[in-house]
């Protein structure tokens, strides 16, 4: 009788957790979407600035480098198959293939490298360590972004830095700060319901 209560608590736990995952991942694809409706245009850059990337910082260290991943994934797919959730309220492959589509790449790739970073080090609670692995997402967001228009837009080293990075570092550092402030004060109550 113990066994079957025993299974039965066991088995009640692994849907509520499963549940509580999948409303984080529906969270965060809803709140990177709308982060691409806030955007600033730039007439020297044809990549605005948008809330986008707070979310992806976010996103990672909360739900770690599968989920965060996934979350990601999931956000760019729902683009690409006609919802539109990207910026200019965007969607389909013309806009993956278009001067932004190498950032959204990143914001899969940043995910997944600021999770698995928090993975490695989720037992550690400073500041300045949550700030490291949120970094390593902005590199990575921004070196697709940059590559991306070097290869598909044949920009040149000097412009696409120019254009598709250099203007962007003040916000990001802004979004990473703040970002990172947020995390240390949920991870208590998101590590917990996710990792625990």
């Amino acid at each position: 009788m113990k066994t079957m209560s025993a299974v039965s608590e066991n088995i009640s736990g692994v849907a509520h957790r499963t549940l509580v995952k999948t409303m984080f991942v529906i969270s965060f694809v809803i709140m990177t979407a709308l982060g691409a409706y806030v955007r600033i245009p730039l007439p020297f850059s044809p990549v605005p600035i948008t809330l986008q990337t707070f979310f992806v910082f976010l996103c990672g260290a909360v739900l770690g480098k599968k989920l965060g991943g996934f979350t990601q994934f999931s956000y760019v797919f729902l683009g690409a198959i006609g919802v539109p959730v990207f910026q200019g309220y965007g969607s389909g492959f013309p806009h993956i293939l278009g001067p932004t589509g190498g950032y959204l790449a990143g914001f899969i790739v940043a995910s997944c490298l600021i999770g698995a970073v928090m993975d490695r080090g989720r037992h550690l609670s400073s500041f300045s360590y949550i700030i490291f692995a949120m970094s390593v997402g902005v590199l990575a967001i921004y070196t697709c972004g940059v590559a991306w228009l070097m290869v598909g837009y044949k920009f040149s080293f000097v412009r696409g830095i120019s254009s598709g990075f250099i203007p962007f570092i003040p916000g990001a550092v802004v979004k990473l700060i703040t970002a990172a402030w947020v995390y240390l004060k949920i991870r208590p109550r998101t590590d917990l319901l996710i990792h625990d």
